[in-house]
């Protein structure tokens, strides 16, 4: 599965990662700079588990954590209808 931003959210890269604000309630949510490049993997066409391989490609050790928090993170922007499956 891909995943996309909502229609209404618009994401701004800062200096510490990225900014979604969702038009239709007016809520920012900010996420930090792993939670950012997390992001962009999975709107990029990764799976969480591919995501995750990618974010831990030096550290292979820390591929299981890795891909629960990825799952998390995800589960948490389709939550807040922030991000959408294709």
């Amino acid at each position: 599965m891909t995943y996309i931003l909502e229609p209404d959210v618009i994401a701004t890269d800062v200096e510490d990662g990225v900014v979604l604000l969702d038009q239709r309630t007016g809520r920012y949510w900010q996420l930090n700079r792993s939670g950012a490049a997390t992001l962009r993997l999975l709107l990029d066409g990764n799976s969480a588990e591919e995501a995750a391989r990618e974010l831990t490609r030096n550290r292979p050790e820390a591929a299981e954590r890795a891909c629960t928090d990825v799952r998390a993170l995800l589960a948490s922007l389709v939550k807040a209808r922030l991000v959408v499956g294709s």
